[in-house]
């Protein structure tokens, strides 16, 4: 499968990782294109096809991601438009803040020349094929769905969802990869002041949350029931999260969301 994908900053880069260590497709099947060679040299040594050419990256793609900043993303897809066949290609729109009204007033090439596309979130955990993604189908098929839908889900995890929704899901696991990370990173840092080496506290705490999700995603449990497994009467998990609730943490981590939304 040729996938093109054009702009390879953080998140482009990141998707490309991604498909680099999957089997979606070979390296040789990929196309990358930025407007600098210096973007495009952190993947000399890939296999990936390079240029700087948009129009060269999506006419020969059966996949085409255009994975730009909002500021730039009208004229990319003005500058791609002329080449791409809306019967044979799909199209893959990671722009924050797209609609699916702007992009198709964008693409339509005649009256009835509306073109099939996506709208998608991922988050940067992509490129260890391990993305939340968010994935609005416009105007697609069944089968296009398929194809498009395989590779974000050998990418990580995918959610099919409404355009609606897509504000929602960034702050949860766009922003909220972040919020984790915070939370590691403090979590860590109290790992410290109890008597550990600052890496060994890190490695602590990632193999716990780890652990946490592992376990919820193999029993199924609501995360409170699997609390109320470890919290024994009068014991210290039960005091540490009393004491944490007096200091605001599950009212701070839903403010943080809605401030994000």
């Amino acid at each position: 499968m040729k996938i093109a994908v054009i702009g390879v900053g953080e998140m482009g880069g990141a998707i490309v990782k991604g498909l680099l260590k999957s089997d979606v497709c070979k390296a040789e099947e990929i196309t990358i294109s930025a407007p600098h060679k210096q973007t495009l040299d952190k993947f000399k040594d890939s296999g990936v096809s390079m240029t700087t050419d948009n129009k060269v990256a999506a006419e020969d793609s059966e996949v085409v991601m255009v994975v730009v900043k909002p500021n730039v993303a009208e004229a990319v897809l003005q500058e791609i438009k002329p080449v791409l066949d809306y019967e044979k290609q799909q199209l893959v729109l990671v722009v924050a803040g797209m609609t699916a009204e702007k992009a198709s007033v964008i693409l339509q090439k005649s009256q009835s020349s509306l073109p099939p596309f996506y709208l998608v979130v991922p988050n940067i955990a992509i490129a260890v094929k391990a993305s939340m993604t968010f994935v609005v189908p416009v105007g697609t098929t069944a089968e296009q769905q398929e194809t498009v839908i395989n590779i974000f889900n050998k990418l990580g995890t995918t959610l099919i969802t409404r355009e609606s929704l897509l504000s929602a899901g960034t702050t949860l696991a766009s922003c909220g990869i972040a919020y984790a990370m915070r939370y590691i990173r403090a979590a860590s840092e109290g790992g410290v002041e109890l008597g550990f080496k600052a890496r060994e506290a890190q490695r602590i705490v990632m193999q716990t949350m780890k652990g946490a999700v592992t376990l919820l995603e193999e029993t199924g449990d609501h995360p409170e029931t699997a609390i109320d497994k470890v919290t024994t009467a009068g014991g210290i998990t039960i005091r540490g999260l009393n004491e944490m609730e007096h200091a605001g943490f599950s009212s701070a981590v839903i403010r943080g969301l809605k401030a994000s939304s």
